[in-house]
């Protein structure tokens, strides 16, 4: 927050506007949600720390029972942190144990969104016994504190915050995990900083969501056909059937005019029976399907097999210019080999690996939006490194975070159903950045939808509702 803050002070608001306004965004949430108790108000020596005093003072105000604490002597005080704290009346305590005990709830004003190293003394005892108590409303002043901002990771001890109020716009710390949990309910609250004082300040980075992309998701034309909307392939394997069934279905489910599973010549009864409007072509077929341009992309990997044909597969795929997602096995057999594969892509690409296939892939170290984007970099592809925070990253440097992701989704096939929906975009024509962003988006909210219980089949079958209200959606933005 502090280069925010810069920012929007040497566009002409105060400082002490600007803190005036965080404290009361903080207590309209916990008036929102709790009803008075004994609250202790803990500060550190910062912005965060002055945000603290006017959300202390406003709480008295209003009649809550406020105890309020200061991590630091007062002399240590500056600026807009010191005018704060001035304008307060309480009395300013030490933190400590002791302060503790006896309070129903803690606003944690200690440390912001900028904190590099890990809690330590008093700050670290205190975070480390709110943690420790259930009865203890935990509430965190733009992060919890021990959360880097920046990346999401716990810097050591942080506080499990029960909700968390920050401030003009989230940081890659509250969507990222383990951050996204730590904070709870996360509340965006506006302060006076106008977007155009942080246009800069950060890489361009956003959270994944329909305004990224909706207006370019495909739109059947009502004088249109099949062939229009895309012939798209999905290689499978002999053994693991299901999971090239269940990526055709997502394909063929998101749009894509036609979907042609390609398998070994002995499987194709098994599909054939498995699969009604997906149809069924022999990998013996395989080279006079790549030459022919109708077929305009082409998902390999999902029980393809970690062989050396699966190879062969995917590095024709990609010479031919198709537009290609490589998922699980494709991946994975180019271990120790990385260059091998992108040295090959001539067309759109997207790459999907979870963090066991990403690591076999990619030598890139730091956070994960760091590493998705270093990879997408170096391969010159689109990288969605999945998870419950999934990252897409493109080549260009545009990164999103996905965190509409419920837990449901850690089920057998989700991944390969992500592949086929990613598949259905780009047979449409859809950018590929674009559309491993609206994949990633609508997997997730599908699984909203369904809940608890929901099974992999269970995704493509319930795209549809999803798709007509991002139809509706994007007739409301023209």
């Amino acid at each position: 927050m502090y280069r925010a803050d810069a920012a929007a002070i040497a566009a002409g608001t105060p400082g002490i506007v600007l803190m005036e306004n965080a404290g009361r965004a903080v207590v309209a949430a916990i008036e929102r949600r709790y009803r008075p108790r004994q609250t202790l108000v803990a500060c550190g020596p910062g912005i965060n720390g002055g945000d603290g005093f006017v959300i202390a003072r406003l709480l008295a105000e209003r009649g809550w029972p406020v105890r309020l604490a200061l991590l630091t002597p007062k002399s240590v005080l500056k600026g807009d942190a010191a005018e704060a704290a001035a304008r307060c009346p309480l009395p300013i305590e030490p933190v400590t144990l002791e302060l503790l005990a006896g309070q129903s709830l803690l606003v944690d004003a200690l440390f912001g969104a900028g904190l590099a190293r890990p809690l330590e003394g008093m700050a670290r005892s205190l975070i480390e016994a709110a943690n420790a108590r259930d009865d203890l409303v935990k509430v965190a002043v733009d992060v919890p504190s021990g959360l880097s901002g920046n990346t999401g990771a716990a810097l050591g001890v942080a506080l499990e915050a029960e909700l968390t109020v920050t401030f003009c716009r989230k940081k890659p710390g509250h969507l990222l995990l383990p951050g996204r949990m730590l904070c709870g309910e996360l509340v965006v609250a506006d302060i006076g900083i106008a977007d155009e004082a942080v246009a800069g300040l950060l890489p361009t980075l956003a959270e994944n969501g329909p305004d990224l992309w909706c207006r370019l998701t495909p739109k059947p034309r009502l004088d249109g056909h099949k062939y229009q909307r895309g012939h798209a392939l999905v290689v499978g394997g002999a053994k693991t059937t299901g999971a090239a069934r269940l990526a055709a279905r997502g394909a063929l489910r998101m749009g894509a005019g036609l979907v042609t599973v390609v398998v070994p010549e002995e499987s194709l009864p098994i599909y054939a029976s498995a699969l009604e409007a997906v149809m069924t072509a022999s990998l013996a077929d395989y080279d006079s399907l790549l030459a022919d341009a109708r077929r305009n992309a082409l998902l390999i990997g999902p029980g393809a097999g970690v062989i050396d044909k699966t190879a062969e597969r995917t590095l024709a795929a990609l010479r031919a210019g198709k537009a290609c997602v490589l998922d699980a096995d494709a991946l994975t057999v180019f271990a120790g080999q990385a260059e091998r594969l992108f040295g090959a892509i001539r067309g759109p690409a997207v790459l999907t690996p979870h963090e066991g296939e990403f690591t076999r892939l990619f030598d890139v170290t730091g956070d994960k939006l760091a590493r998705a984007r270093a990879a997408a970099k170096q391969s010159g592809a689109v990288i969605v490194l999945k998870g419950g925070d999934s990252v897409i990253a493109s080549p260009d440097g545009r990164a999103v975070i996905n965190s509409n992701a419920p837990a449901d989704l850690a089920t057998a096939g989700s991944g390969d159903v992500l592949a086929g929906f990613v598949l259905g975009l780009l047979a449409q024509g859809m950018p590929a950045f674009e559309a491993a962003c609206a994949a990633a988006w609508m997997h997730g909210e599908v699984a909203h939808r369904l809940g608890p219980g929901l099974i992999a089949e269970d995704l493509p079958d319930n795209l549809p509702d999803v798709l007509r209200d991002l139809r509706r959606r994007t007739k409301e933005l023209r």
